[in-house]
């Protein structure tokens, strides 16, 4: 470590840049192990590891030269003896060269060691430290780590490294606190290695986490070592959310997120997102869980994702795939998205609807009419499939060997599309033909289509058949009519005992069927067509005609080929007529039916043989045989009479299979595909289940198939064999009856090409589904109290638990019905669907109530009545209970509140019972104040509830947000009330009596109180009085008018924006007024105003001034328009000149803030300025007041008075006034020279009235006045009638221009009006402004006497303030402004102020003149007693310069002008170019020059504005040395108001005030005349007042006899003790005027009679003896009655004594005398307590005195009394 170094640079860097004039780049290494001292580069420290004790250790400590110069140093050994170099010696460095020094260890003991070396050099010295260490362990890493944020339950980890930076191998254990781990927690490191740690945090809690782990290691002292861990773990929020056509709206509160799959088509899948929104900041881990349904056994929905982190501020997809199995199965599913920590689960629904192909046929039946034998006609049959969804079709039947054939019997008709079959009709016997074929669709139920002709040939004719046969048939086949031939039915036809019915069918007559309406025939399923036939199926929709048995057989192994025997088979008639049953014969195919035609009696059976003749080895054969039986006697249509009894032709088949492969001969390997669903489609138990299968042939060889339905009874399969041509296909229809809901496993052995070994099982389940309904909560449901009256809604989940559809039913109780309903009532539940429902309660009384409901569950089918149903029972729990609702505060007062502006506060509503409540809210208004009742009756409701209806929870609060808004400046009071909603009156008119109070808002609204409370002038404006200043800004007016209540439009627009396009935008505002910054002389410096903005009111204010520039919207250069007016010219001056200014222009004031305003007037053009535009906007208050900025700048020698306004408006006076005041106008002299001003007063003359009474006098017509300052003239104003005069008067100046000023005066009558309309209005005295310099300040800025009587003295203290912390100031108060010095006097005129301190000065008035408006301004002269001293100095200089001068003369040599010549100064140009034409000898006397001449300075220095710059471009400096100026004073304003009356007059406005003045002036000194500001005397006054008129001829001496008897009567009076009894006994009586002469004796008569004085300072004083009486009385104890006549002489001699000192008493002089003593007495104390001598308002000390001894009384009559 470096010791401290004395000299060394601050910066070693720093040092070689000021140095080198270069910085080097150092290297990091460099950097951190080396320093720099003046160029020399050293290591900081030498240290010695692994020493051992008694050997020495060598280490080199180098030094290098890193400057460009050459340095010297030499250096200091160590002080121990451990460390040591070799001997001292001096070191010289080149630049850039080293040296090594060696530094020998030499340890004694085994311990730390450390020492330094001492390098010197000029600049200072440097050290280098030594140190050797102990082998140590320590390990190094970061003293905190910052993990990242993470989520409740989640995992976060970091790393960091840990360094063995010891000597020793070091094991390490942690011991870490909960929830954060080290991985690993324990372990050891080498020398030197380096290991990562890993921090693993998992926080169960959210909050932030600064905890400390700790880090042992060492050997046998173990250290240790703590390291910060922080982390923030916060709760993750997921949110599910389904866009796009996926989504579809859950019910409420229950699966709100449904991800709709639609309807998809079987086969496919389908796959669709939903986003998991992670909405906090932390990564949130989620899984993704199935619902488990043990009964749900194929799931169709599917998702990959089981688990995944959804990152913060992210969003995580989720795709879900939909593989429906069964057509027309509506699949549903529930996913729960669970966040870590199960905190958090949503429930994602996810539906789905399969769709299979929708394949119809444009026409269920082909009549191809009649045709002659060995004709053929082909018919169209369109099939459509108006599904999306690819179908498998296949008409079963084989064309080879039937009359009828299509040219596409299989096929994949595709979706959305419509194909046109061709149907051949090609006959072989004359025969009428009809065959029913089924067209078998894959996923369809099948189609039938029927077949028919008729052929005929030359002997044969049958009746040709039609469709409306068909559809007779089918009737009368029902009707059991179909089983006797047409001969016999038209026998029974004709007969009787057949009908026809209206639709042409044969019928039995009404008698034979016992009135039982004939049956009809109805359309039966398809499926079930299919399977019920009889044949393939024990049962039959119908009883067969004809039969063949067996339908199918298989010849097997038919080798050797012609040794086939034929197989026989039989065919039955059923009917009771003939039959003839011919086969369809088939040229080219090896089987062949014998006989081909044969006849079969009724109800008997014929053999016939299937011949078959294979001719081709090897080879697969298979075919469906053909044939129609029909009654014989339909061979000829004239055998048919009525068409009622056609009946078509039976078609008979059998399917026959054979093969003629060779023992040793493979089969054909069949190539196939199956299409097979595992499980047969949910049914209810013991009810039939169908479903397809598809088998396509993809060889291209024949293959047979056959099903051994033996196998598997349990399951019947149609067709059950056949044969499928190359590239075919076969659709299969099974068909199973579940008994029961086990599960059974069907298992159909399905064998192709007639290969045992070429056998497929088909394995397939069944199950019957029984209706099983879930309750949520085990069918029980709990309501949570509930206010009687109202209703509560609870969410209870129903699920269909089976994979079919289910219908339900609530039934509740007809007296349940009333308080317990729900919704939905009824509905449809999809398999494994949940259904939330709504249930509510709602009590009529205060009880509990056990309810029951009952739900209905039955299976959807069209016969409701048919199907059973399953009931299921809800318990239900609930209780009524009453309550109410309470504000936490009855009554809440908002306070003061801005009219216009809104408020916002809380209420706070309880609810203290055991149910929630509804409510609902309403408010009544009440205005009170100074306002019209009915005008505020139809104001709108100020408050408003952001809420009027809400709930508030059973033991828990409420907050209601309510917004005020005041529309006027009055008390508002607002009753909230509450009534309890219920559903039968939801709305506030029908609750009207049953509200409740709830509390009551109070808000008194108001407008800012924002007004300018004081204004100072300074610069050019700082001779400008403040009163006078706050009439040119005229700040009563404005005042009045922030005062006021804003009008609307005001508050309208509250900002202010650019809204005008115009350089001078045009506004209205309700008012007008001039800030007038009065007139100064060009290039003076500029005339500053500062206004005191003061916000007085409660509530905040943002006030702004805005210049026209402010309120011009900024425009493209294009858009302007080039041509200016004059005014705007004018005004484009001024604003580019700056030559007003406002700062700061905008600003907010909070309650009771102050903020100074300063207003500046820059006089560099000659002229009146004036900027109209500008505004004052106080924003919250909405006032918009236009302003008008005057200032005038006059030329420097011109005469200017500034008239303000060319209006003066006189005080009220009342008429009959016996001596009217005299009032004072102001002149204010801007100019820079003296202006001499005359008034003319022709016009005051003709306004004279009655006997030439002056109304307006003037007395000062003329005067001069100084410039900077303010004239006064005085006038009397003497109404004689209650109205308003005026008089044009112009006023003269010399030299300058004139005005003619209107003056006004106002007469009013006393009596009526009263001493209101005496009321001047007067400016605030604040002092807390202050101007940019000002040193000092007063306590006070104005001082009002009020009211006064003349003669009278009245004093007020000022302080004058040193606001300086370091320069003391100077004070002369210029007295000069008051001409008679006995008016005002100021005690001290001057002194010194030092900082910080306060001088008090007292201000004394005292009026000795006529009543009069006495305002006067003090002005103060303030300045810094280090410019004054500096002043004086520089004067004295000048002064003895201009000493030296006077008697100093210079001679020059002419030939040292001819040598070099110097260069002059430019202060000595004038003296050497007066010097270049004399002579020699003259110039040899001027080579001695003096200073330059000394003058007084031409102007005064001000500072430079434009035109002063202008001035000083212009000339040169003066080449003279100038007289100093005295510093400019600091000028400080006091104000002096006063109202002076005439003592009678004063004692009849003021009695009670008239006590409390001393009239200290004697009758003798009241002066006879009155001097004003010209020195003229009032002259005119004595020739205009009849008083004065009486006295104007009497001398002064006689005036002086008049005041000596006066005063010789009155005091006469005095000491007559007889008129003082007169007095004393007519003190009883109510006369106030005798009190002014009572005495001492009187005042304490009168106190003890009605305890009240009526002081008097006349000539009544203090008793300045009180010990007289005692005196005397002790006199009169102690003398002796021997001693008469000497005690006579002393009571002659005290009542002697007594007397004079009653008539010294009664002196004037006495009273003046004692008035100053009392005086200064006060002031002493004044100022004593100024300075801290003396606190006034501490507590008295009472000092007890020793007891005096008792003294005898003499006379009894006369108490002693008490000093």
């Amino acid at each position: 470590m470096l010791a401290q170094v004395h000299g060394e640079p601050p910066n070693a860097d720093s040092f070689r840049k000021l140095r080198c004039g270069c910085i080097r780049k150092l290297s990091a290494r460099k950097t951190k192990k080396t320093n720099i001292f003046w160029g020399i580069e050293v290591p900081k420290t030498l240290r010695w590891h692994g020493w051992e004790l008694g050997k020495e250790t060598i280490k080199h400590l180098i030094l290098k030269n890193v400057h460009e110069k050459t340095q010297k140093l030499s250096y200091r050994c160590p002080s121990t003896q451990s460390f040591f170099t070799v001997f001292p010696q001096p070191i010289t460095l080149s630049p850039g060269m080293s040296f090594t020094l060696p530094i020998i260890f030499r340890p004694t003991e085994k311990r730390e060691y450390e020492d330094s070396i001492c390098f010197k050099k000029a600049e200072g010295e440097f050290f280098v430290t030594l140190c050797a260490t102990l082998p140590r362990p320590c390990l190094s890493f970061p003293a905190a780590i910052q993990l990242p944020a993470c989520a409740v339950h989640n995992v976060t980890e970091t790393t960091f490294p840990v360094r063995n930076t010891g000597d020793l191998v070091t094991a390490f254990a942690w011991e870490t606190p909960s929830p954060f781990s080290m991985i690993p927690d324990c372990g050891t490191l080498n020398l030197g290695a380096e290991h990562t740690v890993k921090v693993v945090f998992q926080p169960k809690v959210a909050m932030m986490y600064n905890v400390a782990a700790t880090c042992w290691f060492g050997g046998e002292e173990k250290q240790k070592r703590i390291i910060q861990l922080k982390a923030l773990a916060k709760y993750p929020h997921l949110r599910v959310s389904v866009t796009g056509e996926e989504y579809e709206r859950g019910q409420p509160e229950k699966f709100r997120d449904v991800l709709c799959f639609g309807s998809v088509p079987l086969g496919t899948t389908v796959e669709k997102c939903v986003e998991i929104s992670n909405i906090s900041v932390v990564d949130a881990p989620c899984r993704i869980e199935r619902a488990e349904d043990p009964l749900l056994q194929d799931h169709v929905f599917s998702c990959d994702v089981s688990h995944g982190v959804v990152p913060a501020n992210g969003k995580l997809v989720l795709c879900i795939r939909f593989q429906p199995q069964t057509v027309g199965e509506h699949s549903t599913e529930y996913f729960t998205i669970i966040s870590a920590g199960s905190l958090l689960q949503t429930v994602l629904k996810v539906v789905g609807s399969c769709k299979g192909p929708s394949v119809s046929l444009h026409q269920y039946f082909v009549d191809f009419g009649w045709i002659n034998l060995g004709e053929t006609f082909v018919q169209t049959l369109k099939i459509s499939n108006t599904s999306d969804v690819p179908a498998y079709y296949q008409f079963d039947i084989d064309g080879r060997q039937s009359v009828f054939s299509l040219d596409r019997p299989c096929g994949v008709l595709e979706g959305k599309t419509t194909l046109t079959l061709k149907v051949t009709f090609r006959p072989t016997h004359p025969i009428s033909y009809h065959r029913r074929v089924v067209c078998l669709v894959h996923h369809q139920e099948p189609l039938y289509v029927d077949f028919f002709g008729t052929c005929h040939s030359d002997i044969a004719k049958p009746a040709i058949l039609k469709a409306r046969h068909l559809s007779w048939y089918r009737t009368n086949m029902v009707r059991g009519l179909t089983f006797y031939p047409p001969d016999i039915l038209s026998v029974m036809l004709k007969d009787g005992k057949l009908q026809m019915d209206e639709k042409g069918a044969l019928m039995l007559p009404p008698e034979i069927s016992q009135d039982k309406p004939p049956k009809e025939y109805f359309e039966a399923s398809s499926m079930t067509e299919y399977f019920y036939d009889g044949i393939s199926s024990d049962l039959a929709l119908f009883p067969p005609h004809v039969t063949v048995s067996p339908r199918e057989y298989d010849f097997g192994c038919c080798v050797p080929l012609h040794e086939v025997e034929p197989f026989p088979f039989s065919v039955t008639n059923h009917t009771k007529g003939k039959i003839t049953v011919a086969w369809t014969p088939s040229h080219g195919s090896a089987f062949r039916v014998s006989p081909e035609i044969y006849d079969i009696p009724p109800l008997k059976s014929s053999a016939f043989r299937v011949l078959f003749q294979p001719t081709q080895l090897n080879s697969l054969y298979a075919a469906e045989l053909e044939g129609f039986a029909f009654y014989k006697v339909l061979r000829h249509y004239s055998n048919i009479e009525e068409d009622a009894i056609i009946c078509p032709s039976w078609c008979l088949t059998v399917r026959l299979r054979a093969h003629t492969y060779e023992a040793e001969q493979e089969h054909f390997i069949p190539q196939y595909i199956l299409d097979v669903p595992k499980a047969f489609p949910p049914v209810a138990p013991n009810t039939d289940t169908y479903c397809s299968m598809l088998l396509l042939n993809t060889g291209s060889s024949l293959m047979t198939f056959s099903v051994n339905q033996a196998a598997c009874p349990s399951v019947l399969v149609k067709p059950c064999s056949g044969h499928i041509v190359p590239g075919g296909h076969q659709i299969f229809f099974l068909s199973t009856h579940p008994l029961n809901t086990v599960s059974q496993q069907h298992v159909l052995p399905l064998q192709l090409n007639s290969c045992p070994g070429y056998t497929k099982e088909i394995a397939l389940q069944s199950c019957g589904e029984s209706l099983l309904l879930l309750l949520e909560g085990d069918g029980k449901l709990y309501f949570k109290p509930v206010y009687i009256g109202t209703s509560s809604t609870r969410m209870y989940t129903i699920k269909n638990c089976t994979r079919l559809p289910m219908v339900f039913t609530w039934k509740i109780h007809q007296s349940d019905s009333k308080i317990l309903s729900v919704s939905p009532t009824a509905g449809i539940l999809q398999p494994y669907e949940a259904m939330a429902q709504a249930w509510t309660f709602s009590p009529e009384k205060e009880t509990k109530c056990l309810l029951r409901a009952m739900v209905f569950v039955r299976r959807k089918s069209p016969d409701p009545a048919s199907s059973k149903s399953v009931c299921y029972a809800l318990r239900i729990v609930g209780e009524g209970v009453l309550g109410t609702i309470r504000a936490q505060k009855e009554h809440l007062d908002l306070g003061n509140v801005l009219v216009g502006h809104p408020q916002s506060c809380s209420v706070v509503l309880l609810n203290d019972g055991f149910c929630s409540l509804k409510y609902i809210l309403s408010v009544e208004q009440l205005i009170t104040g100074p306002c019209d009742p009915e005008e505020v009756c139809s104001d709108p409701l100020a408050l408003e509830l952001e809420h009027s209806r809400g709930t508030i929870p059973l033991r828990s609060k409420a907050f209601v947000r309510i917004r005020v808004r005041a529309a006027r400046q009055l008390h508002y009071t607002w009753s909230v009330k509450y009534t309890i909603c219920t559903p039968t009156a939801t709305d506030l008119a029908s609750k009207k009596e049953e509200q409740q109070p709830l509390c009551c808002i109070t808000a008194t609204g108001i407008y800012p109180t924002f007004c300018i409370t004081d204004a100072c002038s300074a610069g050019s404006a700082s001779g400008i009085s403040k009163l006078h200043l706050w009439r040119l800004f005229s700040l009563d007016t404005l005042n009045e008018y922030l005062e006021r209540d804003p009008a609307p439009s005001e508050l309208t627009y509250r900002v202010p924006t650019r809204h005008s396009m115009r350089l001078i935008p045009p506004v209205h505002t309700p008012l007008l007024l001039d800030f007038n910054f009065g007139a100064a002389p060009i290039g003076s410096e500029p005339s500053l105003v500062v206004l005191l903005l003061v916000n007085k009111g409660v509530v905040p204010v943002e006030w702004a001034f805005l210049f026209p520039s402010d309120q011009k919207m900024d425009m493209e250069h294009w858009a302007e328009d080039a041509d200016f007016s004059l005014h705007e010219l004018h005004q484009i001056r001024i604003e580019d000149n700056r030559l007003f200014s406002v700062s700061p222009k905008l600003g907010k004031l909070l309650p009771g803030q102050e903020e100074s305003v300063q207003l500046s007037h820059r006089h560099d053009f000659i002229g009146t300025d004036h900027l109209p535009a500008l505004h004052l906007l106080a924003f919250f208050l909405g006032h918009t007041v236009l302003l008008n900025f005057i200032g005038v700048t006059v030329e420097q020698d011109q005469p200017y008075i500034h008239f303000a306004s060319t209006k003066h408006l006189f005080t009220p006076v009342a008429i009959g006034t016996s001596q009217p005041p005299i009032q004072i106008y102001e002149l204010y002299n801007g100019g820079s020279m003296p202006v001499m001003f005359e008034v003319q007063l022709d016009n005051i003359v003709k306004v004279q009235e009655n006997f030439q009474h002056p109304v307006f006098v003037c007395l000062s017509p003329r005067g001069e006045i100084p410039p900077g300052t303010t004239g006064h003239i005085g006038w009397i104003f003497s109404p004689l009638e209650a109205r308003m005069y005026l008089v044009d008067v112009p006023i003269h100046i010399l030299g300058g221009e004139s005005a003619l000023i209107t003056f006004q005066g106002v007469g009013y009558d006393p009596n009526t009006i009263g001493e209101t309309a005496t009321t001047s209005k007067v400016f605030p005295g604040s002092t807390k402004l202050t101007v940019p310099g000002q040193a000092a300040t007063l306590s006070h800025n104005r001082i009002c006497l009020g009211n006064i009587p003349d003669c009278t003295k009245v004093s007020r203290l000022v302080f004058l303030n040193n606001i300086s912390e370091s320069k003391a100031v100077v004070f002369v108060w210029q007295t000069d402004i008051c001409k008679d010095k006995r008016v005002l006097q100021i005690a001290p005129e001057s002194g010194v102020v030092e900082p910080g301190e306060s001088i008090p000065c007292f201000i004394t008035l005292q009026h000795l003149g006529n009543a009069s408006f006495c305002s006067i301004d003090l002005v103060c002269e303030v300045y810094i007693q280090e410019s004054l001293v500096q002043y004086e100095r520089d004067l004295q200089e000048w002064e003895k310069e201009k000493e030296r001068q006077a008697v100093e003369f210079t001679i020059t040599e002419e030939d040292l002008g001819t040598k070099k010549k110097p260069k002059s100064p430019a202060g000595r140009l004038s003296n050497s170019a007066k010097t270049e034409n004399l002579p020699e000898s003259s110039a040899v006397i001027r080579k001695y020059k003096t200073l330059p001449p000394v003058i007084n300075h031409p102007m005064p220095n001000l500072p430079a504005g434009h035109f002063q710059r202008r001035l000083l471009l212009d000339k040169e400096v003066s080449p003279v040395w100038v007289k100093p100026e005295p510093p400019k004073p600091i000028l400080l304003h006091l104000g002096v108001t006063a109202r002076s009356y005439s003592i009678e007059d004063f004692f009849s406005n003021f009695t009670s005030e008239f006590p409390k003045y001393f009239l200290s002036c004697p009758f003798s000194d009241w002066p006879l005349e009155t001097k004003f500001v010209d020195g003229s005397r009032d002259k005119d006054r004595r020739d205009m007042d009849p008083k004065w008129l009486s006295l104007a001829a009497a001398s002064k001496q006689e005036l002086k006899i008049v005041n000596d008897l006066l005063t010789g009567l009155i005091r006469g009076l005095l000491e007559n003790t007889e008129f003082h009894d007169a007095v004393r006994r007519c003190l009883d009586e109510p006369i106030p005027y005798f009190s002014q002469f009572r005495c001492a004796e009187s005042a304490e008569l009168q106190d003890r009679r009605q305890c009240s004085t009526v002081p008097s300072r006349v000539s009544a004083l203090p008793d300045l003896y009180p010990e007289k009486d005692g005196e005397r009385k002790e006199m009169r104890q102690e003398t002796s009655p021997n001693n008469d006549l000497m005690e006579s002489w002393e009571i002659f001699h005290h009542e002697q004594l007594r007397e004079q000192k009653e008539m010294m008493r009664r002196q004037p002089a006495f009273g003046n005398l004692m008035e100053l003593v009392l005086e200064n007495m006060l002031q002493n104390i004044l100022i004593e307590a100024s300075r801290g001598e003396v606190v006034l308002t501490a507590q008295p000390r009472v000092i007890a005195l020793p007891r005096s001894p008792p003294r005898r009384i003499t006379n009894p009559a006369h108490p002693p009394s008490r000093a």
